[in-house]
């Protein structure tokens, strides 16, 4: 993750976690930095009890902090079904997209090294993300 840019974390999203008390606290916070790193045009909130990453009005993905055994971020094109496209959204060659339809999927992780491991991997693929679901 570069160092150099500063990541602007919305105030209200931390405090809802730390009222949470969330035992994979420190791996949300990874995530999110990973996250707003990608794209200096994504807005963070709330959504559905988690934190949110979104392009204007536009959804693109959200954080599923619960149960708090691991953390997912589901990438997907908003809350209103869509028609699918006829393939996938993006191509994963990573491997840590479970794709649930051709324009949602599903990265699972466990712990903060599996993030740490990871990130590279994840922020191609939250660029990616981004520039498809547009």
């Amino acid at each position: 993750m570069r160092t150099d840019q500063v990541i602007s974390l919305n105030n209200a999203v931390t405090d809802f976690l730390a009222e949470l008390n969330h035992p994979l606290r420190s791996e949300i916070e990874l995530l999110r930095r990973i996250i707003l790193d990608s794209n200096p045009a994504l807005a963070e909130n709330i959504k559905w009890n988690s934190p949110n990453y979104s392009i204007g009005a536009d959804d693109r993905i959200t954080m599923r902090i619960h149960p708090p055994k691991k953390i997912q971020l589901i990438f997907h094109r908003g809350a209103k079904k869509l028609e699918q496209p006829d393939k996938r959204l993006i191509e994963d060659s990573s491997g840590l997209l479970d794709w649930k339809e051709n324009d949602r999927a599903v990265a699972s992780f466990n712990d903060a090294v599996e993030i740490e491991t990871k990130a590279a991997a994840l922020k191609a693929l939250v660029i990616q993300w981004l520039q498809a679901a547009a």
